[in-house]
């Protein structure tokens, strides 16, 4: 059966528009990196006992993911549009008897400062969940964050990074590629590069945390059409700098083409992924 190509390049919102861009990351995006949450809070136990603080914590679906075992669930995050869509998930919940936990949930714009609380207990878990290796310097700022929150943690508590797996196994790695190209072609803005085996190791070590085990974790990205997985792709922001280079119609147009070869003969797109997470140890 042939696949029907989508005749023309789908729109997904710009930049600058923030509401529609956050949008799209809640609604289509996010839930991407699913299987990613899962298996950390598995894998550290995550619970009623415990403080979790979550940088870059988006539009808060891994945040509501702990608070439903239980866990006290803090998020900051730099994006306004993001973090008010987690605040609409969150803080109405309730705890099954009617009562609200806005007293146990904040989330809040900003970076690990804006988290600090001397009324509260210390955290006993960080996470950064936001995936890095996939562009040059996307990890740059991650070791001050994650440095600046060590300090609203307890002793030995567990730091969570996540990481695009080798672009072998990551079939969206030939789409982010497209944004590479772009932006050589015009020697400006941010360059697509394959992940290193010990980028998130680097990152720990910058921010004066001990490495304490690993894992992989398959997140395939899935979308119910073209349309979709453009607005979804275009929401995490790695086509921001091709955008700037050229301008967004010749963007979609190539991530369109480079997406052909993952769409199924439903017309849905499929690219099988494998991510990385590193649990390290605060001092």
């Amino acid at each position: 059966m042939l696949v029907q190509h989508h005749p023309h390049p789908a729109s997904a919102p710009p930049a600058s528009d923030a509401p529609g861009r956050a949008r799209d990351w809640a609604e289509i995006q996010e839930r991407m990196l699913v299987p990613l949450y899962e298996a950390v809070y598995q894998h550290l136990e995550v619970g009623t006992g415990t403080r979790l603080l979550g940088l870059g914590c988006g539009s808060g679906l891994a945040l509501l993911m702990a608070a439903a075992r239980g866990a006290r669930v803090t998020g900051v995050d730099t994006d306004h549009a993001r973090v008010a869509l987690a605040r609409e998930r969150l803080l109405p919940q309730t705890d099954g008897r009617g009562s609200h936990r806005r007293g146990e949930t904040r989330l809040l714009h900003g970076g690990p400062a804006e988290a600090a609380d001397p009324t509260r207990p210390a955290y006993n878990l960080i996470t950064a969940f936001q995936p890095i290796g996939c562009t040059a310097g996307d990890s740059d700022g991650l070791a001050p964050a994650l440095a600046a929150a060590v300090p609203l943690a307890e002793r030995r508590s567990a730091v969570v990074l996540a990481g695009w797996g080798p672009p072998e196994r990551c079939a969206t790695s030939a789409v982010l590629r497209v944004a590479g190209r772009l932006t050589e072609r015009l020697r400006t803005g941010t360059t697509w590069r394959p992940a290193l085996r010990d980028d998130l190791e680097e990152v720990a070590s910058r921010a004066g945390l001990r490495p304490d085990g690993s894992g992989r974790v398959a997140c395939p990205f899935g979308y119910a059409d073209m349309d979709s997985a453009v607005r979804g792709l275009f929401s995490t922001g790695l086509f921001d700098p091709a955008v700037a280079a050229s301008d967004q119609a010749t963007v979609e147009k190539e991530v369109v083409e480079a997406l052909h070869p993952h769409v199924r003969p439903d017309g849905t797109v499929w690219m099988p992924n494998v991510f990385r997470y590193l649990v390290a140890r605060t001092p």
